[in-house]
């Protein structure tokens, strides 16, 4: 069953996105050569804690998961596509960071990402693989209006990365967002426009392009159960808002509060 917010729950969910948009940018300003993820990761606590929110990720435990999740938030470097597991691995200069935090503040979620590079060293090909994926992003966020389609963001988010040369990871996209962090609909980095629900006013959607650098699809999960990385050794990029669909158009709830409008 998919949920319409009214515009209280929507200033709610923008409170928990404000949160969250915090963590993120705590974790990019501390995010250099030789900070520890674990380090990242009680950065982004300390935030949350300040804010009196709680985390949707610290404990979480999927089906396929072997173990609870045991951070606030998720650190994947490089090769490492989502969900990784912030241990004593020390970032180094150059390399490339998608970072995914959630909030949960007064009972309403917030979920985002952000993929950047660490220090002064940004190759070009990262660059480029970043750019992209905030494009596709965007392209994602323009497509959430009422009377599109579910099939409609996900083909305008997969154009981007495909045109581009990128691959997708499969089996891991969007999603609705509200009271829990994942909720219907599902929302695909790759389709057909005019296919799936139907988008109405008060639908809150997490949109997260997944792009892999190398052009092929193919991941697998690490050892510890949790982390995806590429069979390649790929880079990827993997960038995420939290959208309301309204009838003024697309509103970012995960935008840094100084975007906020």
């Amino acid at each position: 069953m998919i949920g319409i917010k009214d515009e209280a729950a929507l200033a709610a969910m923008r409170a928990a996105g404000a949160v969250v948009a915090d963590a993120l940018a705590a974790v990019r300003e501390h995010a250099a050569p030789g900070v520890a993820l674990r380090t990242l990761d009680e950065v982004a606590r300390e935030v949350l804690d300040k804010a009196g929110a709680g985390s949707p990720f610290l404990g979480y435990r999927p089906d396929w998961a072997p173990v609870p999740f045991p951070a606030v938030v998720c650190l994947s470097v490089n090769d490492a596509v989502v969900h990784g597991v912030p241990g004593e691995t020390r970032l180094r200069d150059g390399d490339l960071l998608s970072a995914d935090c959630g909030a949960v503040l007064d009972g309403w979620v917030g979920d985002s990402a952000i993929s950047f590079t660490v220090g002064r060293s940004a190759a070009p090909a990262d660059t480029r693989l970043i750019a992209t994926a905030y494009e596709a992003l965007a392209a994602g966020i323009a497509a959430a209006v009422p009377g599109k389609r579910v099939g409609d963001i996900a083909h305008a988010v997969g154009s981007v990365c495909r045109d581009a040369g990128y691959g997708i990871l499969q089996g891991v996209g969007g999603h609705g967002v509200g009271r829990s962090m994942h909720e219907d609909p599902a929302v695909p980095n790759e389709g057909r426009p005019g296919r799936g629900v139907r988008l109405r006013p008060g639908m809150v959607l997490a949109i997260e392009p997944i792009l892999l650098g190398g052009g092929q699809d193919d991941c697998g999960t690490g050892p510890d159960g949790w982390t995806v990385r590429t069979l390649d050794g790929s880079r990827a990029a993997h960038v995420e808002h939290t959208v309301a669909v309204t009838d003024d158009g697309p509103r970012i709830l995960t935008a840094p509060r100084e975007a906020a409008g």
